[in-house]
C-alpha cells in the first residue's frame, strides 16, 4: 500500500471523532520523536509492549507500516514520517492552546537540544534562564538530525553542522575543539605520557569510528600508531563516562569537559587541540514565524554561547 492510500486512511479515520485513537496517536508522537519504543515508554510512564501494540494496532486499522522494527532500534517509513510531522504539530498546537487559554502568564518556548549538549552546555544554564525570564516556560526535547524546515516541530533546535540547511535560518552557537583527556587515577597507575605516541600505550575510547583519534594523531605528528587496546562507544555522555571511571583515555569535547578539568576528575595531558570543520547551530524558522518569547529565548542562547 503505497504512502497516499495510507494517509488518505488516516484522514478518513480523523473525520470520525468516536474512533480517533487519541492515546495510540500520543504514543506514535512520542515513539517517533524518540525513535525508541523503550524511550517513549519510559517517557509515557507505561511498558514497552504496550507502546508496541498500540502502534501495531494503528498500522492494522491504516493498513500500512510507520516503522521497520530492527534489532536496538525503530525507523520510521516514509507514511510514518508524515504522520508524524502532523500529530507533532497538532499536538503542539494543542498545548500551546492551552497555554494560552489556561495559563496565560506564561508562554512556552520548546527548544530541541542533543544528549551531549543539553546535558553538559545547557543544564548548567538553566536557573540564569529561569531566574531571567519568570515568564517563559522552556521546554527540552531530544533533536534528532535536522536537514531541512520540514523535519523542524520545535521553535528553536540546536543542531550540528556547517550551517547550512534547507528553509531554516542558522546561527553559529558554541564552536569545539577536542584533546585527549583521562581520569587522574588512569594517569598515575599508567605508563608516563611524555610525548603523543606514549598514548597509544593506554586503552583508546574512540566514539562512532577510529577516525577522529586518526585525525588527532596526525595532527600530533604521530606515525605508525598501533593501540594495544580501544573501545568503540556510540553515545557521547557514554564516552565522558568511560574516561571519568578510569577506562581509557577518551578525546575530550571542549568546552563539555572543561567543568570536570577544573575539578580535577579528568586531566589534559597534551596542549594539541584539534578543530573540527562542524559547529553548534542554533537553527530556527524565518523570523517572521517568530513570537517575542522565541525570539528571547534565542537572545539569551545566543549571549549564552559568548560568555
Amino acid at each position: 500500500m503505497n504512502k497516499e492510500i495510507c494517509i488518505h486512511r488516516a484522514v478518513q479515520l480523523h473525520k470520525i471523532p468516536g474512533k480517533l485513537p487519541l492515546t495510540a496517536l500520543r504514543t506514535f508522537e512520542v515513539a517517533a520523536r524518540r525513535l525508541s519504543f523503550k524511550d517513549a515508554a519510559e517517557e509515557l510512564c507505561v511498558s514497552a509492549t504496550t507502546v508496541s501494540n498500540q502502534i501495531r494496532q494503528l498500522e492494522r486499522d491504516w493498513g500500512c507500516k510507520l516503522f521497520v522494527r530492527k534489532t536496538r532500534a525503530v525507523v520510521l517509513t516514509d507514511e510514518g514520517r508524515s504522520l508524524s510531522a502532523v500529530v507533532t504539530r497538532s499536538f503542539d498546537d494543542i498545548r500551546a492552546e492551552i497555554e494560552k487559554r489556561i495559563r496565560p502568564s506564561r508562554k512556552v518556548v520548546t527548544l530541541a537540544v542533543g544528549p551531549i549538549f543539553g546535558a553538559r552546555w545547557l543544564i548548567p544554564r538553566l536557573a540564569r534562564f529561569r531566574e531571567k525570564h519568570r515568564n517563559i516556560e522552556l521546554v527540552l526535547r531530544d533533536c534528532p538530525r535536522i536537514t531541512d524546515a520540514a523535519m523542524m516541530t520545535t521553535h528553536l533546535a540546536v543542531d550540528w553542522g556547517t550551517g547550512d540547511w534547507s528553509g531554516l535560518e542558522s546561527n553559529r552557537l558554541l564552536d569545539i575543539t577536542y584533546a585527549p583527556v583521562l581520569s587522574n587515577a588512569l594517569l598515575a597507575e599508567g605508563p608516563k605520557l611524555q610525548i603523543p605516541k606514549d598514548l597509544e600505550r593506554y586503552p583508546i575510547i574512540h566514539q562512532r569510528d577510529r577516525s577522529e583519534w586518526m585525525a588527532w594523531f596526525a595532527l600530533a605528528g604521530c606515525k605508525d600508531v598501533s593501540i594495544e587496546e580501544e573501545t568503540v562507544i556510540t553515545d557521547t555522555n557514554t564516552v565522558i563516562q568511560a574516561a571519568l571511571d578510569g577506562q581509557g583515555i577518551s578525546l575530550g569535547i571542549f568546552p563539555f569537559v572543561h567543568s570536570d578539568l577544573k575539578a580535577g576528575r579528568l586531566v589534559k595531558p597534551f596542549d594539541i587541540d584539534m578543530a573540527p570543520e562542524r559547529s553548534f547551530y542554533l537553527l530556527s524558522k524565518s523570523s517572521s514565524e517568530r513570537t517575542s518569547e522565541v525570539a528571547a529565548v534565542m537572545q539569551w542562547l545566543l549571549a549564552e554561547a559568548e560568555l
